[in-house]
């Protein structure tokens, strides 16, 4: 041997990879066969992998679709709320009302707020009833309607819709002016529908003219339901708050505001009684969002487990099945020489194939689900790109575990009691 030269490798183990690769294109292809040869059966196989994957696909897009819209609420309304409670500091029980007169002015100026305001619910003597006419009926008769005192910057933070008139404003308050606005529900009642004739209202003996009726409020749907009248109209008929009930305000802010502002706002109501507020920030939206989202992916997330389970049961029963039916032909394969491995590698190659198409379907059908449903709710469609892979994978590992055990079986049947048969 001259010049380094090597060996001329054996033809050998180029033929040992050439047989394989033969032997693994003859099972592909006789596992194709097998499922193409019944249709109906095959597809009807599939169809648990189908419907497991599409849900799994259909809930992880959906969820995440609805968490963005969830997100968009809480940029318009809870993450931009807040509220300061009286406390009423060290002795609340002589301190009735800690927020000064101009306590709207004061949190209005903070950076970020948008409009603020105070509000309490009025303790009315006993037996004293709203009514639509200076003489009522029995005051036990109807349920009791509210009467809350609410400042003019508390009307613009619940985010009025009005029905007819309008809310009354700082020059109500600064006279205590005797006007009242009426939630729909409460306008309904005592058949004030319109304003035309300037209508009043009586709480007991004390008549209240109407200048506007609620059609709905963005913050406080409660308010449809009870009277409003000027906080300083409050103090001066009925006094100020009294009993557990104690006044509150409430804040609205610039998104992004909010955490700021109810650090700030005791501080800009009474810096010599800083303790008697207690401020309520927004809760963080993506806790919320978190739970929220368990909440509503889990019933279906259990579904879509049930049914790749039955997906499984499906792929086993009829590749088990397939088995049997085939138990002379295997017998006949043993004894030409086939072996065990090329027997198991077919049916599991059939049950991967289904459990792979089940898979495939079932994505584009779970995609094509979110896209549907997110036009018709006018959510935004969220696709994620690893449930697009990761679906027919599902699928393929459902039908390699599925088709183990009737492969298992196809290997150890003996070709002379298969040929006996």
């Amino acid at each position: 041997m001259t010049g380094g030269a090597r060996p001329a490798p054996t033809g050998e183990p180029v033929q040992r990879t050439a047989r394989s690769r033969r032997r693994l294109r003859a099972l592909f292809s006789q596992a194709l066969a097998d499922m193409l040869h019944r249709p109906a059966r095959s597809i009807l196989t599939a169809l648990g992998t189908v419907l497991g994957v599409g849900t799994l696909v259909a809930v992880v897009g959906l969820t995440a679709g609805a968490d963005r819209r969830l997100d968009d609420r809480f940029d318009v309304r809870a993450a931009t709320e807040v509220t300061i409670e009286d406390t009423g500091g060290a002795d609340p029980a002589n301190e009735p009302l800690m927020f000064t007169a101009d306590a709207d002015r004061r949190v209005g100026a903070l950076n970020g707020v948008e409009h603020a305001g105070v509000q309490w619910t009025v303790e009315l003597p006993p037996g004293t009833e709203v009514r639509a006419a200076p003489v009522g009926g029995d005051p036990n008769a109807a349920p009791r309607i509210p009467v809350l005192a609410a400042s003019p910057g508390f009307l613009r933070a619940a985010g009025p819709h009005w029905a007819t008139g309008r809310g009354y404003d700082t020059f109500h308050d600064g006279r205590a002016e005797q006007v009242a606005v009426l939630g729909a529900d409460v306008a309904e009642r005592l058949g004030v529908g319109t304003l035309d004739t300037a209508p009043a209202v009586f709480v007991g003996d004390t008549s209240f003219t109407v200048v506007g009726i609620l059609a709905g409020a963005d913050r406080r749907a409660d308010l449809l339901g009870s009277v409003l009248i000027p906080r300083t109209t409050a103090e001066r008929v009925y006094g100020p708050p009294g009993g557990a009930d104690r006044a509150r305000m409430l804040v609205t802010t610039r998104n992004g505001a909010a955490r700021q502002v109810a650090g700030e706002a005791p501080y800009a109501l009474r810096p010599d009684a800083v303790d008697a507020f207690r401020p309520i920030p927004p809760p963080d939206p993506r806790a919320l969002r978190g739970h929220g989202t368990d909440d509503r992916a889990a019933p279906f997330l259990v579904l879509a487990g049930l049914c790749l389970l039955i997906g499984a049961i499906g792929i086993a029963g009829t590749t088990l099945v397939a088995v049997l039916e085939r138990t002379p032909e295997i017998g006949l394969r043993r004894a030409l020489g086939a072996g065990s491995r090329d027997i198991a590698g077919r049916f599991l190659l059939e049950s991967a194939g289904l459990g792979a198409l089940g898979g495939l379907v079932g994505t584009a059908l779970g995609t094509i689900t979110i896209v549907v449903t997110a036009a018709a709710k006018h959510w935004p469609a969220v696709v994620d790109p690893a449930m697009l892979t990761a679906g027919p994978l599902i699928g393929l590992a459902l039908g390699l575990l599925a088709g183990l055990p009737p492969a298992w079986h196809a290997a150890r049947i003996e070709p002379a009691a298969a040929l006996r048969r």
